[in-house]
């Protein structure tokens, strides 16, 4: 089987300074960078999104500081693919399908649980692809939409944790 680990809008706009600031989003941020360096030491494949808007200024616009990816999420998958998306589902007019040819499996990672996240992850799109979200390696604009996302997503059984998706990663 192969698995990609799908990391999703890891973007300044989301961190302290932006304009949308995400709950936890530098402490997420630093458990994603962890998880793709145990995906690359396990021979899994990462591929980055980066959601761009068609508006001139605002949340992502397009040339803005806000809608980069943030350069430690850079460094730590140096050469994989990152897909441009304008909608919420990752799957939607990309090419995100091409770049996960040849896996079986996605875990979905990134920001914002309620919105990207979940609608990547249940993007008819994926019908063919074993789906997964990794729900502590996600954040939200709160605590609570957090975990209503999670608790939603959960009930189509799509949700696991880092222990889940790496078993043996606590005796590495």
């Amino acid at each position: 089987m192969t698995r990609t680990l799908l990391v999703i809008d890891i973007q300044n706009d989301y961190f302290p300074g932006g304009v949308l600031p995400l709950w936890r989003a530098e402490e997420t941020e630093a458990r994603i960078v962890s998880a793709i360096a145990t995906a690359r030491a396990r021979s899994e494949r990462v591929v980055l999104v980066r959601h761009v808007s068609s508006a001139p200024t605002g949340l992502f616009a397009a040339g803005s500081p806000g809608s980069a990816l943030r350069p430690a999420i850079l460094a730590a998958a140096e050469g994989a693919p990152v897909v441009i998306k304008h909608h919420a589902d990752a799957f939607q007019d990309t090419p995100l399908m091409d770049a996960l040819a040849g896996s079986d499996e996605v875990l979905i990672c990134g920001m914002m649980t309620q919105n990207c996240v979940a609608f990547t992850a249940l993007s008819r799109l994926a019908d063919g692809l074993t789906v997964r979200v990794m729900g502590d390696l996600c954040t939200a604009p709160s605590e609570i939409v957090h975990g209503i996302a999670l608790n939603a997503l959960q009930s189509k059984n799509l949700v696991i944790t880092l222990e889940e998706a790496w078993p043996a990663l606590s005796s590495d």
